[in-house]
């Protein structure tokens, strides 16, 4: 899991990355983080305020910041979005009647000028339903495809059996090896 993609990016000690975990309540965020943090996720409570996750290996760490999205929470999302260097936004890829609000929320938050130029990977949770709508669906209803001021990615996944969560931390991978570069 997270542990390998770390491994392979053995950044020098002092390397720290921050990155921002978002999207809607009830989209699997903490369930995400912690299957990142290879936690137990079978209870899973809502997240009041928000969750951190700091992970070390072979000089570097990742602070996963988990921000609750309970809609009287949003606004206060802005001002954990200092010095981010990636953006991950969980979707219910099976909630279809609020794909419009989660795509205004996200679309809002591109606009940021803290997030300006920030990587975005889009997970599209909860593919092991059967009401799931497929990524490039979802993909296409977000205009992710509009995105020209960053590099973006949408990963279909299943934050509960792990599925498709590995190949969102190998781009995560793939961004920071670039950047380095």
């Amino acid at each position: 899991g997270l542990l390998s993609v770390i491994q392979r990016l053995k950044g020098s000690p002092e390397q720290e990355l921050r990155i921002v975990l978002l999207g809607l309540d009830n989209a699997g965020k903490t369930t995400l983080l912690k299957r990142l943090a290879s936690e137990e996720v079978s209870t899973i409570t809502p997240t009041q305020g928000f969750n951190i996750k700091s992970v070390h290996s072979h000089g570097l760490k990742l602070n996963v910041w988990d921000i609750g999205g309970q809609r009287s929470i949003r606004p206060y999302w802005k001002k954990y979005l200092g010095s981010t260097d990636l953006l991950i936004y969980v979707i219910d890829s099976a909630d279809q009647k609020r794909f419009e609000e989660t795509g205004q929320e996200l679309a809002e938050l591109t606009e940021e000028e803290s997030l300006t130029g920030v990587p975005l990977l889009v997970f599209a949770n909860k593919q092991d339903l059967v009401t799931a709508a497929p990524a490039d669906e979802i993909a296409e209803g977000l205009n992710l495809h509009t995105y020209r001021d960053r590099e973006w990615q949408i990963q279909a996944c299943s934050a509960l059996s792990g599925e498709g969560v590995q190949d969102g931390m190998n781009w995560i991978s793939s961004q920071i090896m670039n950047r380095k570069k």
